[in-house]
């Protein structure tokens, strides 16, 4: 019974210096679970113990540290959860999120298993729910986006006297010829046409009255003050009314028409712009807009149109959404990032190349965006490392070889009895 007992204890402690030295190999991996072993002793219906077993080994599945790396394509993650990828038709789990971009467009691992979440609906935004699927970064430029909304905010100086210190503009008269413009202050932005061109417009302000001021908009140095959309009215001209206050009161066309929401309806085409290809409408939004008695000023400027632009890069947002950046200094989700969350994570069958498969000990997966419900963020430019502690793991090294020691010398020292006894005769 020594004999067996002894041999147990070896085999055990075998089986701990190999959990011990799988944690140390891989205390580099990103994203690496540390092992632990676990042992039963063994009984059969006798008063003395037959030995010793290996009843489990059991994966740790606490985080690890999150050292930050600059590669914006380096995902760590902060709380509980898996990545969910598909390698070889197969669904498989991981902690390391060290992806690289494919040609194709796909986020791999360096196994070559492709990252998986939720992608688009028709209106291009992420259409999170549902089942996960492999997720793709096209290279498609960015079409060009014409101007429909312009807002300011200005302040036009209340001190202005009508008729008084003028300042002249000479514009090209799309009826002929040029005609010059009188105005007390200008402001001028940036629009885009529906080819993504670069349009220049300029409002002129001019004090007509105690509380109003007429508004000329002119677009390439050109102006029109014709009726050219057939609405009855200059689409280019409108007159802004203040408060006594100094707030803004209501904004009326060239007919005199109160326009709602004081966003006033701009149209330039080709008619307006002597021929010149071009449809052009958009609101000009001054909602805000003042009349006070300090220098007139722009304190606000924002219009939603743009010019085409290639992809130069992608970012990867804490709730995992994806990000194509482009050359026009515009961004549009390609997707967002899935992770999975298991009940009983030990249960998690390890499937090498730092993932793992599900199983019916894990449980089912609970898959949701990240940052919701029990599961972490996503850690741009940053890595997970392995959760092995080194100096326990040599600690337990020590503690091992002096079982293995202690059940050899077991061995011989049943050995040297059983000699004993042979020699009895």
């Amino acid at each position: 019974m020594g004999f067996s007992q002894a041999l147990s204890g070896l085999n055990a402690a075998s089986s701990k210096l190999d959990v011990l030295g799988n944690n140390i190999a891989n205390s580099q991996t990103v994203g690496f679970k540390g092992s632990n072993t676990q042992f039963a002793d063994v009984f059969a219906s006798s008063k003395v113990g037959l030995g010793t077993r290996v009843s489990a080994v059991l994966q740790n599945f606490n985080e690890g540290n999150i050292e930050a790396t600059g590669r914006e394509l380096d995902l760590a993650i902060s709380g509980q959860g898996f990545y969910r990828y598909e390698q070889s038709g197969e669904i498989v789990y991981a902690r390391n999120g060290q992806l690289s971009l494919t040609p194709d467009g796909f986020l791999v691992n360096g196994q070559g298993a492709r990252i998986m979440g939720y992608g688009l609906n028709a209106a291009g935004a992420v259409q999170t729910g549902g089942q996960p699927q492999v997720l793709n970064v096209p290279a498609d430029e960015m079409a060009a986006s014409a101007t429909t909304d312009v807002a300011t905010v200005i302040n036009l100086d209340s001190r202005e006297v009508v008729g008084a210190e003028l300042s002249q503009v000479e514009v090209n008269n799309l009826g002929g010829g040029t005609q010059t413009l009188d105005y007390h202050y200008s402001n001028n932005f940036t629009v885009f046409d529906s080819l993504g061109n670069p349009r220049n417009v300029t409002v002129y302000y001019e004090k007509t009255g105690s509380n109003t001021w007429d508004a000329k908009v002119v677009m390439d140095g050109s102006y029109n003050d014709t009726d050219t959309s057939g609405n009855g009215t200059n689409d280019n001209d409108f007159t802004v009314t203040f408060n006594q206050n100094g707030t803004l009161n209501q904004i009326t066309d060239s007919g005199g028409a109160v326009v709602a929401d004081n966003d006033p309806q701009v149209t330039f085409n080709s008619a307006s712009m002597g021929g010149d290809p071009l449809d052009l409408v958009f609101n000009l939004d001054l909602a805000g807009s003042t009349q006070f008695g300090n220098t007139s000023t722009t304190s606000s400027l924002t219009q939603n149109g743009y010019t085409s632009g290639a992809l130069v890069g992608i970012t990867i947002e804490n709730d995992g959404t994806i990000m194509r950046n482009y050359a026009n200094e515009q961004s549009r989700p390609a997707g967002q990032i899935a992770l999975a969350f298991f009940r009983n994570p030990e249960g998690l069958q390890p499937n090498g190349d730092n993932a793992w498969t599900a199983t019916a000990d894990s449980g089912q997966e609970l898959v949701g965006a990240p940052g919701t419900g029990l599961l972490g963020s996503v850690e741009s430019g940053a890595i997970e490392t392995s959760n092995v502690d080194m100096a326990k793991q040599l600690v337990d090294m020590i503690v091992s070889q002096r079982a293995y020691q202690a059940n050899s010398q077991t061995i011989k020292t049943q050995d040297e009895v059983l000699q004993t006894a042979i020699n009895l005769r």
